[in-house]
C-alpha cells in the first residue's frame, strides 16, 4: 500500500487533508468545544504542540467561506471518514454555519514596536480584505463600508485599529444574519517579544484594546479560541474578561488534543513499519502530562517517524530544540544561585523537585523570582507535572524533565555556558602554580571554576578529561596530546614543551564517588604513569625534565598529587 506522506510544519488542515498527508484525528475537539458552551476558551499549550493547525481544522469545520467570485465553499468533504461525522446531528448542523475571523499574532516577533504594529495591522488588513465580500450589497450602511475600506487600506488613523476586530464581527453578523467565531493564534508573541525588546507597555496597551472590544461583551460573537504559550495575567491583558476560560497544560478538559496519546503514536509507527521503535521513541518524546493525559510531543515524533522510515537504523534525534533559541534556559543558568544549581542537577539526574504553580503572570514579572522563572519552565515544556498536591489554597507540583530530548537541551546549553565561561577564564595563574608544582594552588583553581558548574553529566572521566584540554589549550610553547600511545599505554595528557630544556608534563586523570578515596586514587594515577613508563619515555626521547601529575576528581572537587 502506498504509505501517505508526513507533512512537517504542515499548518493548514486543507493542505493536510487534500495532499493527503498523515494525519492524526483531532476533530472531535469540536464536539467538545460545542459542548462545553465556553464564550472565549484560551488554549495554552508549549510551542510546536499543534495549536496553529487546530484552528485551522476548526476554521475549516465551523467557516461559512465565501469565494471571491461571492460563491459560497463547500468545506464538508475536508471532514469525510473523520471523528467528527460520529457525532450526533446537532453537532454537524454547526458546520460550514458561521463567519470566521482567523488570525495569527506571530508577525509581531520584530525588533521593535513600529515594526511589530506595522504587521500586525496587516494581518488585519489581510482578514478584512478576505472578507470584503460584505461590501457588496446593501448589509453595511456608507459610512461602515467607508470605515471597512479605511482599515483594509491601512489608514494612518490609528483608531481605527483599536477596536477593528470587533468592528469586523458586527459586519460579518450583518452580512451573514449569525455570530461571528474568533480565533486568536499565538496571542501572547507580541507581548513575549516586546518584553525582550523593551517596548512591553506599548504593545500590551494595544492588544489590550484589540481584544477586549473584540472579546468582552461583544453581541455578534458566537465564540472565541484563543491559543499560545503562557497564561498572560487577566490584569495585564485580559482585564474585565469575565467570560474567559483558560485551559492549560494543568486541566483534564481538552488535554489529548494537543499533542499526540500513546494509541496514537502506536498507530502512526505501525503505519509506517516502525512498530519495534515504540520504546525508543517514548524515551526521546514521550512524557509530558496535560491534565492525566500522557502525550508525545507531536512535532519531534513526526520527524522522528519520517527520518526512520526512510532508515531505520537512524538515531533519534533532538528535533525540538531546534525550533527556538531555548534562551530560556540560558537565562535560568546564567542567573541560578547555589540553590537553583542544585535542583538544576537533580532535574537532570531525573530526580524531582517540588514548586508552587503561578498560571497567570506577565513576562515582567518572570524575571522577579525563581518560582516564576521554574513556571514559565513547565508551561512552556521544558518540566512536566508528576504529581500535584494542595495546601492552603495554593497548589504545588512536583516537577521533572519530560524525556531525553528535553534533558539534551539542558545540557547543551549547559555544556555551551561553561565552555564559554571556560574560554574566557585567564588561566595563567594555573600554568604558573603547574609549572611551580604548587598543586595547592592548581586545586584552588580548578574548584574555584567547577563550584559555579552545573553538573549535567555522571562525573565520567571525560568529561574531567576535555575539561582539562580546555584549560590547557592556551599554554604556549606546548603540543599537547591527548590519549596518544606512548610508552607501554595511554596517558591521559601529554604536554610536550617545543624546547627540550623546559619541563614535560604527564596527567593521569580518576575519578572516585568519595572524597574519602581521592588520596589513594591520586597515588593510583602516579603509580600507573610509572608502571607505563610514560615520563621514562620522554626522558629517552631527551626532554630534559617530567614532571607528572596524578588528579583524581569526586563530583566538584579536584585532588592533585605530583611527581618529579
Amino acid at each position: 500500500m502506498l504509505k501517505k506522506p508526513i507533512g512537517i510544519g504542515i499548518e493548514n488542515y486543507k493542505e493536510l487533508v487534500d495532499r493527503p498527508y498523515y494525519y492524526v484525528d483531532k476533530t472531535f475537539m469540536i464536539k467538545e468545544l460545542l459542548d462545553c458552551g465556553m464564550k472565549v476558551g484560551l488554549f495554552t499549550r508549549p510551542r510546536r504542540f499543534g495549536k496553529t493547525l487546530t484552528l485551522s481544522m476548526i476554521k475549516t469545520y465551523f467557516e461559512k467561506e465565501i469565494a471571491a467570485n461571492g460563491s459560497i465553499v463547500d468545506n464538508h468533504h475536508y471532514f469525510d471518514g473523520m471523528k467528527i461525522l460520529e457525532a450526533r446531528d446537532e453537532y454537524l448542523e454547526h458546520m460550514g454555519k458561521y463567519p470566521v475571523i482567523s488570525m495569527s499574532l506571530k508577525s509581531a516577533r520584530q525588533p521593535d514596536y513600529h515594526m511589530a504594529y506595522t504587521l500586525l495591522l496587516r494581518q488585519i488588513s489581510r482578514e478584512y480584505d478576505r472578507h470584503k465580500y460584505v461590501l457588496q450589497g446593501n448589509a453595511l450602511s456608507e459610512m461602515e463600508k467607508r470605515r471597512y475600506l479605511a482599515i483594509l487600506n491601512l489608514a494612518e488613523d490609528k483608531t481605527l485599529y483599536a477596536d477593528s476586530l470587533r468592528f469586523l464581527s458586527e459586519c460579518l453578523k450583518k452580512y451573514h444574519g449569525v455570530n461571528t467565531i474568533i480565533l486568536l493564534d499565538e496571542y501572547d508573541v507580541p507581548l513575549e517579544n516586546a518584553f525582550f525588546r523593551g517596548f512591553y507597555e506599548q504593545m500590551i496597551d494595544f492588544i489590550r484594546s484589540l481584544f477586549e472590544s473584540a472579546l468582552k461583551t461583544n453581541d455578534c460573537l458566537q465564540f472565541a479560541v484563543v491559543t499560545g504559550c503562557l497564561r498572560i495575567s487577566r490584569e495585564s491583558i485580559f482585564t474585565g474578561l469575565n467570560n474567559l476560560d483558560s485551559y492549560s497544560v494543568l486541566d483534564n478538559q481538552f488535554a489529548e488534543y494537543f499533542g499526540f496519546t500513546q494509541p496514537e503514536v502506536e498507530a502512526m509507527l505501525d503505519f509506517y513499519d516502525l512498530g519495534l521503535h515504540i520504546q525508543e521513541a517514548k524515551e526521546w518524546y514521550d512524557g509530558y502530562l496535560f491534565g492525566e493525559k500522557e502525550v508525545y510531543n507531536p512535532w519531534s515524533i513526526t520527524k522522528y517517524i519520517k527520518t526512520a522510515s526512510s532508515d531505520p537504523g537512524a538515531y533519534p534525534r533532538p528535533y525540538w530544540s531546534n525550533t527556538s533559541s531555548n534562551s530560556i534556559i540560558r537565562e535560568l543558568i546564567e542567573t541560578a544561585d547555589a540553590n537553583m544549581k542544585d535542583e538544576l542537577e537533580k532535574l537532570i539526574a531525573g530526580e524531582t523537585i517540588e514548586k508552587q504553580v503561578h498560571e497567570e503572570v506577565t513576562y515582567g514579572e518572570i524575571y522577579q523570582s525563581q518560582d516564576n522563572l521554574w513556571n514559565f519552565l513547565f508551561f512552556t515544556g521544558y518540566l512536566k507535572m508528576v504529581a500535584k498536591r494542595f495546601e492552603r489554597n495554593k497548589i504545588y507540583l512536583t516537577l521533572t524533565i519530560p524525556n531525553m530530548e528535553v534533558n539534551y537541551i539542558y545540557e547543551n546549553t549547559i555544556q555551551e555556558w561553561f565552555d564559554e565561561n571556560v574560554r574566557s577564564a585567564d588561566f595563567q595563574p594555573f600554568y604558573q602554580a603547574m609549572q611551580a608544582q604548587d598543586t595547592q594552588k592548581m586545586e584552588n583553581f580548578i574548584n574555584g571554576q567547577l563550584s559555579f558548574s552545573i553538573s549535567y553529566h555522571d562525573e565520567s572521566e571525560n568529561f574531567y578529561h576535555g575539561y582539562l584540554l580546555g584549560v590547557l589549550g592556551g599554554i604556549v610553547g606546548y603540543r599537547i596530546l591527548s590519549n596518544k600511545e606512548h610508552g607501554t599505554g595511554r596517558p591521559d595528557i601529554l604536554l610536550r614543551p617545543n624546547n627540550p630544556h623546559h619541563t614535560a608534563y604527564v596527567m593521569e586523570i580518576k575519578r572516585v564517588k568519595r572524597f574519602s578515596e581521592q588520596s589513594a586514587a591520586c597515588d593510583k594515577a602516579l603509580a600507573q604513569i610509572e608502571e607505563k613508563g610514560y615520563a621514562r619515555e620522554l626522558l629517552h626521547e631527551g626532554y630534559e625534565k617530567v614532571v607528572c601529575y596524578g588528579m583524581c576528581f569526586c563530583d566538584k572537587y579536584c585532588m592533585i598529587k605530583v611527581a618529579v
